[in-house]
């Protein structure tokens, strides 16, 4: 099949969305199918290149003002235009409603093509200050996720990575057809494997006693100051280990000064994948504070390498991390629940390694191998059905310039044969 992926992040941009993106594309042409990626671009040219084998075509772009790494292009309706016809792509995968997203779904319903939509945003993750205010957050979010349902019931499919944000889809209004498909998980990559001390020492990180890890972005929606204060809590020597980077880093290490707790938490900042696989493996726990997940990929990651997880009750967390089976969930925001919990799996190896399974039983049911088959059947179907409605019209269009095509193709077809 001929796939075009749109959306307003891709790689080199680090995050969530760009690592779906990446890894959806590029596992489709390991499948024989040829893939196109439209994004913007990281300055004011458009750039046009073969990546891992997809067609990336980006458009000259300016980064958003409340969102560091997101790139808003200058409105390239002509060359989008030109480009899809050129492609002819048999259906077109928005992962973003917003320039790109709306110009390729208007042009989509002109040129004929069929339109999924991947729904990957929360209202906080477009401004947290809004989200949050007492006076306009609930105003901001019914508009956020008015506009994100009318973008989603022009599209011919739906889809959200979980159950929890599809449901806020069909609660705001939400009526194309619809599924949860999930962002999947390379388990081929991601499995368990031996503590490597040898890292640790590297990283400066202690050998001698449990580590928690959180890998996410470091932005206020993540709550990373809530694990902190609940490391100041615990009465383990429980070490913690962040990976990442972002617009609160700075003031997470003020916050890590003031409590004190310098000798039990790592900050490293940003990690190549080959150091953070080992790193996941060597590390005894995953905590996740996050109140902005509608999939966590870090989370999934962390359980594909057999670890427990220590998860805030808030939107689809709850799907990946089961209370009292693979970890723990603790009231959002509440560190000393949280701390409790990192207690417990601190001091306990064999609770840790009976999580640990039951972590990798529940992500086997995210394998990218799945996930990928599921996708594969919703293109086909959706150009099948297009096709379908394209010869239904050619034939409409034939029967109104000569009234008796219909009639003379059916009494031919009821001539005997032979």
């Amino acid at each position: 099949m001929r796939i075009m992926i749109v959306t307003d992040q891709y790689p080199p941009i680090v995050g969530g969305v760009p690592t779906v993106t990446h890894g959806l594309a590029t596992a489709l042409v390991e499948r024989g199918h040829t893939v196109s990626v439209v994004a913007p671009s990281c300055g004011t040219r458009d750039v046009r290149r073969l990546e891992d084998n997809v067609r990336v075509y980006r458009f000259s772009s300016f980064e958003w003002p409340t969102y560091k790494d997101l790139h808003i292009p200058f409105m390239p309706f002509l060359p989008l235009y030109n480009l899809i016809k050129r492609l002819d792509p048999d259906v077109i995968h928005i992962h973003s409603p917003i320039v790109l997203g709306n110009i390729a779904q208007f042009l989509a319903s002109s040129l004929g093509k069929p339109i999924v939509a991947t729904n990957h945003y929360l209202p906080i993750n477009m401004s947290r200050s809004l989200a949050d205010d007492r006076l306009f957050g609930k105003s901001v979010s019914n508009i956020t996720y008015g506009y994100l349902v009318y973008f989603c019931n022009w599209c011919q499919y739906v889809t959200a990575p979980t159950q929890t944000a599809l449901n806020l889809l069909y609660k705001h209004g939400l009526h194309a057809p619809a599924r949860a498909v999930s962002n999947g998980i390379n388990l081929r990559v991601f499995s368990p494997g031996e503590r490597d001390e040898e890292l640790l020492r590297r990283f400066g990180l202690p050998t001698d006693r449990a580590l928690a890890l959180h890998v996410n972005r470091l932005s206020e929606e993540k709550r990373v100051n809530v694990l902190l204060d609940a490391a100041a809590k615990t009465q383990s020597d429980t070490h913690i280990v962040l990976v990442g980077t972002g617009p609160a880093a700075e003031e997470l290490r003020e916050q890590t000064r003031n409590l004190g707790l310098e000798k039990r938490v790592s900050f490293l900042g940003f990690v190549r994948d080959e150091d953070l696989l080992p790193l996941r493996r060597s590390c005894d726990f995953f905590v996740i504070p996050s109140v902005a997940d509608l999939q966590s990929l870090s989370t999934m990651e962390a359980m594909a390498c057999g670890l427990p997880v220590i998860a805030a009750n808030a939107y689809a967390l709850p799907e990946l991390a089961h209370h009292n089976e693979n970890g723990f969930l603790f009231r959002p925001g509440n560190s000393a629940e949280l701390a409790h919990d990192i207690d417990l799996l601190a001091g306990d190896k064999e609770l840790r390694s009976r999580m640990g399974a039951a972590s990798l039983r529940i992500i086997a049911h995210h394998d990218s191998e799945k996930v990928l088959t599921e996708w594969e059947g919703i293109y086909q179907r959706l150009a099948n059905e297009f096709q379908d409605k394209r010869r239904q019209r050619r034939q409409q269009r034939l029967t109104r310039k000569n009234p008796n095509y219909v009639g003379q193709s059916s009494s031919q077809r009821d001539l005997p044969r032979g």
